[in-house]
């Protein structure tokens, strides 16, 4: 697959702004409405470097320094009882801070409580695997190496578990092509068989980024919005703002050409 040139802006400003809505952050509550995790993050705070505690829908959220990930994940299953590793994964902000934000989300059974424990690295600065505390740890570690380029040290097969081993770049991470890249399609034909079978097989849906434009049963089409199902049309999407049979609530509405953004609602 070729390189893929980067977009400089592209979480410095999103490409239709007046399409999505931006729901407002959950409410963080303080760590001493719950007399459990107000003791979970006083042990921690005991041996470690805790930077950010809170309370958020109900579990607790920590924020520690990346060096200590290992020794963390060992205190909290032997000490704290959260002996049960959910989920791993990686958050990419590096166009605007140039790092990854880390999360482990960590469940106690014997306490019936969850906790979170995130921090943040560098592009290019390692961490330690936790597998060795948490089996379950296993294949999300190789996933997050594999869709984020997150690189762990101490795995024992530390491999690309999704995508092919020669394959450039890692598809999660917000610079990659949404609409995928045509190499991806040819991949296996190719390697296996030879470029003279790509007319007898013809492509394949390889890149797990890959957008289908005329898909809209998986997708509501690149740069248009549409209901589930619409038939494919080359024509753009017009958008009806107005409830049928409803009273008038737009007198006008901007040509497609000529948006107007508010600064802020009336």
């Amino acid at each position: 697959m070729r390189a893929y040139q980067d977009k400089k802006n592209v979480q410095a400003k999103a490409y239709y702004n007046d399409r999505f809505y931006m729901a407002p952050q959950i409410p963080k509550d303080e760590v001493s409405t719950d007399e459990i995790f107000a003791k979970d993050v006083a042990d921690l705070e005991s041996s470690f470097s805790v930077k950010e505690a809170y309370i958020q829908r109900g579990q607790l959220v920590v924020y520690i320094s990346a060096k200590d990930n290992l020794a963390v994940m060992e205190f909290l299953r032997d000490k704290l009882q959260y002996n049960f590793l959910s989920e791993l994964s990686a958050i990419d902000w590096l166009a605007k801070s140039g790092e990854f934000e880390i999360f482990y989300q960590m469940l106690s059974t014997s306490k019936r409580k969850r906790m979170r424990v995130k921090f943040f690295i560098k592009e290019k600065e390692e961490i330690k695997s936790v597998t060795s505390i948490y089996k379950s740890a296993d294949w999300a570690e190789r996933e997050m190496y594999d869709m984020f380029g997150v690189r762990i040290t101490g795995h024992h097969y530390m491999k690309r578990i999704l995508m092919p081993d020669d394959w450039h770049d890692h598809p999660l991470r917000k610079t990659y092509p949404l609409i995928g890249d045509e190499e991806a399609q040819w991949y296996e034909i190719d390697k296996i068989f030879g470029r003279e079978y790509r007319d007898i097989i013809g492509p394949e849906e390889r890149d797990g980024a890959r957008i289908v434009e005329k898909d809209t049963h998986r997708f509501a089409r690149i740069k248009h919005e549409v209901p589930f199902g619409t038939e494919y049309s080359e024509k753009e999407t017009e958008t009806d703002y107005q409830e049928e049979g409803g009273i008038p609530i737009v007198r006008k509405l901007s040509k497609k050409n000529e948006p107007k953004i508010l600064k802020e609602r009336p």
